[in-house]
């Protein structure tokens, strides 16, 4: 197996186990969404990613690291794409 499969196997066993722990709990995309929505809009020097990855990691089983370094691609793939559906509600309005 090259590094580069490895790596894409890597990934998809984090996005595996991440989307299994949503399937167990669903009210976490419900936290994980009421987070960012609060924390996206808000105006503080604080990197917006970074206090909603902390917000997350407090109030549901989904831990992500504090440092963004640390995030795995699952962790970024999560936060994006809450930046996305937030920013989609937003535009609604």
């Amino acid at each position: 197996m090259s590094s580069s499969e490895i790596q894409k196997t890597r990934i998809i066993n984090e996005l595996r186990g991440f989307i299994k722990k949503l399937l167990q709990d669903p009210k976490i995309l419900e936290q994980s969404l009421e987070v960012a929505r609060q924390e996206l809009y808000r105006d503080e020097s604080t990197d917006a990613m970074v206090r909603i990855a902390n917000q997350i990691s407090d109030t549901t089983s989904v831990h992500i690291p504090e440092d963004p370094a640390e995030h795995s691609e699952a962790d970024k793939l999560f936060l994006e794409l809450l930046k996305e559906v937030v920013d989609e509600d937003q535009a609604l309005f």
